[in-house]
């Protein structure tokens, strides 16, 4: 009981059980960043094509795995509705490269080794990204956000979620 409360205290100074502080309607913050591949990705670079952006803590652990292969697997029906998928973590060039080739992801994972990008999007926990999703449309409005994030169907409620706009 006692750790508990303790663990829920520390999340709450450390900021863990925020959530982000951007809501649907909002104009979509900066990118400004380059993928693994050394392509930089700005705002203005994604106008007119919706994409989704989502966070995840690292490379290769389960859960940001599963939830990788599950964009890769979703992505080509999401390129048939006209929408790009970005990843973003913490990781560096070299570990998104790795990461990319062994799952055969075929979407861009974005570089944000010093937390500038989780930070304008309001998911940077510490030293790693909390797991977040937005959905922004071809005008750089964010049109939904799924903070927290569950990773399982996670996916398929953010194609339910295209569907409808």
């Amino acid at each position: 009981m006692k750790i508990d409360l303790l663990k829920s205290a520390l999340k709450s100074v450390l900021g863990l059980n925020q959530k982000t502080h951007l809501h649907a309607g909002q104009p979509a913050p900066a990118l400004d960043v380059t993928d693994e591949a050394g392509t930089v990705w700005t705002l203005d670079a994604t106008r007119g094509q919706p994409f989704i952006l989502y966070f995840y803590p690292m490379d290769d652990t389960p859960g940001c795995t599963k939830e990788s292969c599950s964009f890769r697997d979703a992505a080509p029906g999401l390129g048939a509705l006209g929408v790009r998928v970005l990843g973003a973590s913490m990781d560096s060039t070299g570990s998104h490269t790795a990461f990319k080739q062994k799952y055969n992801l075929n979407f861009p994972l974005l570089v944000d080794t010093d937390g500038a990008l989780a930070a304008r999007w309001g998911v940077r926990d510490g030293a790693v990204a909390r797991r977040a999703t937005f959905l922004v449309d071809k005008d750089g409005v964010v049109r939904q956000v799924w903070d927290p994030v569950s990773v399982g169907g996670h996916s398929q409620a953010v194609a339910v979620a295209l569907q409808a706009l």
